[in-house]
């Protein structure tokens, strides 16, 4: 499963339509997640870090939730944009997820123990979790 990480509003209009994971690493406007959905319509995911969730206006959150688009608080450590526009979720995480789901883990414990061990927010374990396979 693949993130692609945006540096910049700029990068927004040339991504890929197909596109269902963004994280975005720049504080966007009510003008740039329009221009997101609209550039990727088949967008399910948009991650933001901790300190630019609290500046998201309550109209895009439900603007958001009206297109059944989720809105994630996380980062993506050590991702080098310079390197690659895509972070890739390790298959490792998808791995220990179908181990613990076999040992009967709840939904809670694997989130926890993945998001500890990964570094990926507890959210992005759960969204993970509901995609079977890595993409």
């Amino acid at each position: 499963m693949k993130i692609r990480v945006v540096s910049s509003r700029e990068e927004i209009f040339t991504l890929n339509p197909n596109e269902r994971i963004v994280h975005l690493a720049f504080r966007p406007s009510n003008k740039d997640i329009f221009g997101l959905v609209e550039t990727c319509p088949k967008i399910e995911v948009i991650q933001l870090p901790k300190s630019y969730m609290a500046t998201v206006s309550k109209s895009i959150e439900m603007f958001l939730e009206m297109q059944r688009i989720q809105l994630l608080e996380g980062d993506v450590w050590g991702h080098r944009k310079d390197l690659n526009d895509y972070y890739t979720v390790p298959s490792s995480v998808f791995e220990k997820i179908k181990e613990m789901k076999t040992e009967g883990k709840s939904t809670e414990d694997i989130e926890a123990k993945i998001s500890r061990e990964s570094k990926l927010n507890p959210e992005m374990v759960a969204y993970i979790m509901t995609k079977e396979a890595p993409a």
